[in-house]
């Protein structure tokens, strides 16, 4: 490990706005990197084509896959917070791609279903998930593929974790220090 002179001298010797900073930080910042890099094809091709948000499509590519969900299941599922889930479902209902209904089996919980439409711009949207994800991986062996999905699940796990009182781990531990006495 990098002592704190290392790391700041390794800083220093950066250019500003050519390489990534090392460390932790930069590992960080590469994962940012390769998130938006990898949402580059849905702007390009999809969003303006579709008239449909990351969110949006987000949320109908995870119906599509999973089925009939509830609001709360696809934010854990697509970890987009709960308030952008509710937007994001409002606009595919007004648009007619979802519609929301009482489970049968539970008439306290409201499930999401593709509508014909949201089911027709699924199947037409979801050949374009599967190029990024082939372009991602394309070269690489099995094993790295693997491995990648271990730790991404890991750092998922990791940042989903949450006390017994069921406050996020992350959300505490991250806390700038003036909100800690709060």
């Amino acid at each position: 490990m990098a002592s704190k002179e290392e790391n700041r001298d390794a800083v220093a010797e950066r250019k500003p706005g050519i390489s990534e900073p090392a460390g932790r930080v930069g590992t960080l910042h590469r994962l940012l990197k390769l998130t938006n890099r990898l949402m580059a094809p849905f702007s390009t091709h999809l969003s303006h084509r579709y008239n449909i948000s990351l969110n949006e499509f987000r949320l109908l590519m995870a119906i599509g896959r999973t089925g009939a969900s509830a609001s709360h299941e696809l934010a854990e599922h697509t970890g987009v917070n709960a308030m952008s889930v509710s937007r994001a479902v409002a606009t595919l209902e007004r648009n007619g791609r979802i519609k929301v209904e009482t489970d049968p089996s539970n008439r306290r919980r409201k499930v999401l279903r593709l509508t014909e439409e949201g089911a027709r711009l699924y199947e037409v949207m979801r050949p374009q998930t599967q190029l990024v994800a082939d372009y991602l991986v394309d070269g690489l062996p099995e094993a790295d593929i693997a491995k990648l999905d271990e730790l991404l699940g890991k750092l998922i796990a990791r940042l989903e974790a949450q006390d017994e009182q069921g406050r996020s781990l992350f959300i505490e531990s991250t806390k700038p220090a003036e909100d800690q006495d709060a």
